[in-house]
């Protein structure tokens, strides 16, 4: 199995649906494709295969192999889906920007981003010392590099880091 540590948090299992196994979840990522058939999602005890997974609603009914009976499902409501990192050069991934170094548009240094917080205007950049950045102000991204930190260059309106 995987580390379970080093992967990233794809959704929850909310509760159970139904009598033969099927769960309800809530995805924490944009990506429909982590639920697809035959993917594999990690709890801190297991390894989960999809048999089988539909919208309905804001969630998905996911069917897990071995998954059986609603009791078996019940055992599983509140479980963290846990996933390996999507290979995918055209996006830019929130575990990416975490330790990455902000840069203005003058050049200026201005802290290492701490988290990413959702925000349903536009994502936000937390530096370590809490200035928020709307991540609509990045420009660019540099990935980290074995001993290199991330870089990312942002252009922000005047008077956003005086606040």
């Amino acid at each position: 199995m995987a580390n379970y540590d080093e992967l990233l948090t794809v959704g929850h299992i909310r509760k159970a649906h139904g009598l033969a196994g099927e769960v309800v979840v809530r995805l924490s990522t944009n990506r429909p494709e982590r639920v697809a058939k035959g993917t594999v999602l990690h709890t801190a005890d297991a390894a989960l295969v999809i048999a089988s997974s539909r919208p309905k609603d804001a969630d998905h009914l996911v069917k897990f192999e071995g998954v059986t009976t609603r009791e078996a499902a019940d055992e599983l409501r509140g479980t963290e889906l846990r996933a390996e990192p999507l290979d995918d050069p055209d996006e830019l991934w929130v575990h990416d920007l975490i330790g990455a170094i902000v840069i203005d548009q003058d050049g200026v240094e201005r802290g290492t981003v701490a988290e990413v917080h959702g925000n349903p205007a536009s994502d936000l950049l937390v530096l370590e010392d809490e200035t928020l950045i709307p991540a609509t102000f990045i420009v660019s991204f540099t990935p980290a590099s074995d001993d290199v930190a991330g870089v990312v260059d942002v252009d922000v309106p005047d008077g956003l880091f005086d606040l």
